[in-house]
């Protein structure tokens, strides 16, 4: 296993004599700042819709919700003892490479970088750009700039004022984490807490204002009783047992979503003081927190509102029909704020955390070689641009369905594709935790995952069942994410053999 210091600080690969090392500036509380604040985006104003319909049930609603939560809680327990082993620039590459091989540690850098980070880094920002048009018209994904171009009879590019906003955020926040640490970290905490004062907002208004016997006695007095849902394939719905338990698997795509990237801390573990506590603790707290606000929310919007609105609010925005239902007329600016702050800050976020994975792949002479050099601001500049240009052209590219004349966003379709193989690195990761215990049994191990091996197995279980169920009844949608990954094969391998026989040395400008 690669040596690092004991404060995490020595770049991946890089000798400890190297010019330029990460800054440890994120202390615990910048550290909690960012888990919380890549976690809660748009996804949990929005996601409970689908999920109701396909569960059925306010009782069942929750129990969807509270399954991802357990779920996500035993993963960052899990996920703990590995950034405590290895407290370096790179997250899950490093868990997975030292586990595993270096293949494997590739194909998840690999994805993250064609699509889960960059990906999400689009979706954030297009969704910021979405809700200012609520706000402001003129920006909308219908007033183009440039109309759409067909490059394929498939794909197109375009350029809407929507577009150019996201455009602008992405360009904006990448330049700033540019300039240092100290300007992410500052924008994350502002945003961080202006989101989660929003969300308790949120929370309150409808526990204590929007609360109303119709919506209670509708969705609690059957508690457990589905009502009208959609059904998961022809002849298969949640009305029966093994429709039900289908219906809690497929429905965690949204609640797993809407809680995801909750790892992203372990991406710059070289920049948080007292790494081997700090890491762990901040994916601890950080997920306890917006679970415990997530479950809250979702009680929220069932005690303000009848299962049937929740079920079929335009557009799917639950958080917007329970304001407006408090506030008609205002909710929906009002939402439209509220999401605007949450959509920025998970931005940064992303975009901070992100860049540091690459740079980690890059001292391993697996990614471009100078995204694997920090500049004088001590951050990995060339890392940073390189995700901001891909998740540019993520934002320009459109699908376009011969049938209907319409246009998709083609990050939609690939972040839809991607969650199966998202869920198969998480799980992969925690079996690496099993692995490392085997072959590794006498490395120091500052903490030990709590309930071990019970926590991490069962996680395995759980994630399993819903990728397993992925695979079954989500074909169309998770098997070319699978795909994604397999691309990665020949591209390490091409990448391998160019490669030179030095590593990168972390230095440079």
């Amino acid at each position: 296993m690669s040596s690092d210091g004991s404060d995490g600080s020595v770049t991946v690969g890089a000798p400890a004599s190297a010019p330029r090392q990460f800054a440890q500036g994120l202390g615990l509380f910048d550290a909690i700042t960012v888990v919380v604040g890549v976690m809660i985006g748009s996804g949990i104003f929005i996601v409970s819709a689908d999920m109701a319909r396909l569960v059925g049930s306010a009782g069942w609603l929750l129990v969807a919700w509270a399954i991802a939560g357990l779920l996500t809680i035993a993963g960052a327990l899990s996920y703990g003892e590995l950034s405590a082993l290895m407290p370096r620039a790179g997250g899950m590459y490093i868990y997975l490479r030292e586990a595993f091989s270096p293949l494997l540690g590739f194909l998840y850098g690999w994805t993250l970088f064609t699509v889960i980070q960059t990906g999400t880094i689009a979706a954030v920002s297009v969704a910021f750009a979405r809700f200012l048009g609520v706000l402001w018209p003129a920006i909308s994904e219908d007033r183009y700039l440039i109309p759409p171009q067909p490059i394929s009879q498939r794909y197109a590019v375009s350029l809407s004022s929507s577009q150019l906003l996201a455009l602008a955020i992405i360009v904006l926040v990448t330049f700033t984490n540019t300039r240092g640490l100290q300007y992410g970290k500052i924008i994350q905490n502002i945003f961080t807490i202006a989101k989660t004062g929003a969300l308790l907002a949120l929370i309150m208004l409808g526990l204590f204002l929007g609360r109303n016997s119709a919506a209670v006695h509708t969705n609690f007095a059957h508690t457990w009783t589905t009502q009208a849902v959609k059904p998961i394939v022809p002849g298969l719905a949640a009305t029966t047992f093994f429709g039900l338990l289908v219906a809690l698997c497929i429905s965690q795509t949204g609640s797993l979503f809407a809680a995801d990237s909750w790892h992203n801390i372990a991406f710059t573990a070289s920049e948080v003081r007292n790494a081997r506590r700090n890491v762990t603790l901040a994916m601890v707290i950080g997920t306890v927190v917006v679970i415990s606000l997530y479950m809250l929310a979702n009680v929220a919007y069932l005690v303000t509102l009848p299962l049937p609105a929740i079920q079929h609010a335009a557009g799917d925005r639950v958080a917007t029909a329970m304001l407006q239902a408090i506030f008609p007329g205002a909710g929906t600016l009002a939402m439209a704020v509220a999401i605007m702050v949450s959509t920025f800050g998970c931005v940064n976020a992303l975009i901070m955390t992100g860049a540091r994975a690459y740079y980690a792949m890059a001292c391993e002479g697996l990614f471009f070689s100078r995204a694997g050099r920090l500049n004088t601001a001590r951050v990995p500049g060339w890392s940073l641009i390189a995700q901001g240009l891909w998740s540019v052209l993520l934002v320009l590219a459109r699908t376009y369905n011969p049938a209907s004349g319409e246009y998709g966003n083609l990050y939609s379709n690939l972040l839809e594709y991607i969650i199966s193989a998202a869920l198969l690195f998480y799980i992969m990761t925690v079996l690496g935790l099993f692995r490392l215990r085997v072959i590794q049994p006498d490395l120091e191990r500052p903490y030990r995952a709590v309930g071990y091996p019970v926590v991490p197995a069962l996680y395995v279980i759980g994630a399993s069942a819903i990728l397993l169920f992925l695979l079954v009844y989500r074909p169309a949608t998770t098997w070319p994410g699978l795909f994604i990954v397999a691309l990665g094969i020949p591209v390490y391998a091409w990448v391998r053999a160019a490669k030179s026989p030095a590593r990168n040395d972390g230095t440079g400008t």
